[in-house]
């Protein structure tokens, strides 16, 4: 039972980085705890479509339900910014079939898929003060849980994809990411104004963040929110769940109540990371996806982000695996790429995260009304980006609207560059 890399976690991220380490040479053994992948779903469904094609997919009707060009951006008073992107710019997907169709392509470049897998510890050999004579890296030792056996698999490089709650990060000692959201989510009968349009709802029904509706077609939606702990809790009173504040926003705004019919056909929790750790490698280890906080700080995503990371990540630990060298040395490599994709995007989507999720209602009323112009919406229509807020936060800062946006915005777009 010994592979060149051991992938723990099945979703997106694990397979895309399992299927990379393939691809450049490596075994490959990907574990999934769960007895089938894409089960349980803890995500919105919503994917740029930067993201399927990150992931090396096209949209399918294996996987899509829906197709999205734009979004509502809702006050707190209730005046409505609308985004137009004037062609499709996301995909509401099954994220069943979609994770699946992953792990199938990961297969067909010869990974070995277990389920009902669980790792439950890790042992690292010791790698020894260099003499001057060129040795290998002694092997990552993973012991699992397979259909309700003990075992033990030896691998040169373990990559941890195993989502939020990380084992691999814990076991190896790593940081967790800075913050995790909390976000709940229930598809239910709710009437779209226009299917081709999400609908974001920031301000104090969703502290720190915002809450959303989702459409899966013109009477089903999938409708959630996500919340800064920090903000939402403080006062350490009733208002202590996320179920608390959805059950809050459905009943209160006027919007959502005029359009949701009651009741639901699915129900989901998760908690999304953003911020990542100072290192997200050591030795024999490379954390990938939401185990290394890598989920956009702007809308929550971690497909694209993460799938960037996986293909690293799966061709860093197959070159230092076939190597012989699984040292956090040679494995900072992957550490940097991914920074160097990514980092500065991340960093920037925190600063634009802690902004927006720090002002009030009344705020929130005067910068949505700032943004409602022919000559901004014109701006966010040929510049916004849902993997890339930073370019259209430029693009404000230097147009003729400079002024406007100044005054709406403080000083802080003169700190995020």
């Amino acid at each position: 039972m010994s592979y060149d890399v051991v992938v723990v976690g099945a979703g997106p991220v694990g397979s895309t980085a399992a299927r990379y380490a393939a691809l450049n040479g490596a075994s490959v053994l990907l574990l999934e705890e769960h007895p089938s992948i894409g089960s349980p779903v803890g995500c919105t469904g919503l994917l740029s479509t930067r993201a399927i094609a990150e992931c090396e997919l096209k949209p399918s009707d294996e996987f899509v339900f829906n197709s999205v060009r734009g979004a509502f951006v809702h006050a707190p008073d209730g005046q409505c910014l609308p985004i137009d992107g004037k062609q499709t710019k996301a995909y509401v997907v099954s994220r069943k079939n979609f994770d699946r169709s992953l792990a199938v392509m990961a297969v067909e470049e010869g990974v070995e898929l277990s389920l009902r897998t669980r790792a439950i510890g890790l042992e690292k050999g010791i790698h020894e003060a260099g003499t001057g004579e060129k040795k290998e890296s002694p092997p990552i030792k993973l012991k699992i849980l397979k259909n309700g056996r003990f075992e033990t698999i030896s691998a040169s490089v373990v990559i941890g994809a195993d989502g939020v709650k990380s084992r691999i990060a814990s076991y190896t000692g790593l940081e967790k990411p800075a913050r995790v959201l909390p976000g709940i989510q229930i598809e239910a009968p709710y009437t779209s104004v226009d299917s081709d349009f999400v609908e974001l709802f920031p301000g104090s029904l969703a502290p720190g963040f915002f809450a959303w509706t989702v459409p899966i077609d013109e009477k089903v939606s999938r409708i959630g929110l996500a919340l800064e702990p920090g903000l939402a809790f403080k006062n350490n009173q009733k208002e202590s769940s996320s179920l608390f504040y959805l059950e809050k926003f459905l009943c209160s705004n006027p919007h959502v109540k005029a359009r949701y019919s009651g009741g639901m056909l699915d129900f989901v929790v998760g908690g999304i990371p953003i911020g990542p750790p100072e290192r997200t490698i050591a030795d024999g280890v490379l954390l990938a996806g939401d185990a290394a906080g890598q989920a956009k700080p702007t809308s929550a995503g971690g497909v694209y982000t993460g799938a960037f990371a996986a293909k690293i990540a799966g061709k860093v630990a197959a070159d230092a695996a076939l190597e012989g060298d699984n040292s956090a040395q040679r494995l900072s490599e992957y550490d940097l790429l991914w920074r160097k994709g990514l980092g500065k995007e991340l960093d920037i989507g925190m600063k634009i995260h802690d902004y927006m999720g720090r002002l009030e209602d009344r705020q929130l009323n005067d910068l949505i009304g700032s943004l409602n112009t022919p000559s901004i919406h014109k701006i966010i229509t040929e510049y916004g980006d849902m993997d890339h807020p930073s370019i259209l936060m430029r693009k404000l800062m230097f147009s003729g609207n400079s002024l406007r946006l100044m005054k709406a915005f403080g000083t802080f777009l003169k700190t995020l560059f």
